[in-house]
């Protein structure tokens, strides 16, 4: 749906008032009838002969992501990966805004990332006793992230976006999701192990 979206926007700006599923399938390079299945989930319609409205079907798959509405976040963990999260300028775009920050590096605390000043996280569970976010993204290092998630779990969070490497254990009511950094580069490994003639030289 994202990458949907992206070229949705770039078509809307354009001037394009209308969009097939073939050219958003050969964008996506997927089936045609993948994308309109896809389409489906997002309850809006096509019109024979011409597609879909484009300004139609941002707004649906913007509700259907949830994306049409604001959630705040905190994030825990100004390091390097933490630091890019906090420099996506695109967020917005998605309804996130990340209200609050915090690491325990006393180098990093009081000073400002991308327009975020880094708090202890000392002071986590008393500044988020007023103002519980939306989300916690976490992006400590393995050995502090269970620690980290009990803490917001008891501070009232009800869902994480997880970078930490490791499995979090969390209430089932709460919400997880786990991002792995290298799952991606697996994935690619794979593909370069299974198509790709392979250089049996040593280097």
């Amino acid at each position: 749906m994202p990458t949907y979206l992206h070229k949705l926007v770039m078509m809307h700006a354009a001037g394009e008032t209308f969009a097939s599923t073939t050219k958003l399938a050969e964008y996506a390079n997927l089936d045609p009838i993948i994308v309109r299945k896809d389409f489906e989930l997002t309850g809006v319609n096509g019109h024979p002969g011409v597609g879909y409205k484009t300004d139609e079907l941002i707004e649906g798959i913007r509700s259907f992501l949830g994306w049409n509405r604001s959630r705040e976040a905190c994030l825990v963990g100004a390091g390097s990966l933490g630091s890019a999260i906090l420099g996506y300028e695109e967020f917005s775009e998605y309804g996130l805004r990340i209200t609050s920050v915090f690491d325990v590096d006393e180098r990093k605390i009081g000073t400002r990332i991308h327009g975020h000043t880094v708090l202890p996280v000392a002071e986590m569970t008393a500044r988020l006793a007023g103002a519980r976010p939306d989300i916690a993204i976490v992006c400590v290092p393995s050995a502090a992230a269970q620690s980290v998630a009990d803490e917001l779990v008891a501070c009232g969070v009800k869902a994480f976006w997880n970078f930490a490497n490791v499995c979090l254990k969390v209430p089932d009511d709460v919400l997880l999701q786990r991002e792995v950094i290298a799952g991606g580069f697996a994935v690619l490994s794979v593909k370069i192990n299974r198509h790709l003639p392979q250089n049996t030289e040593e280097r």
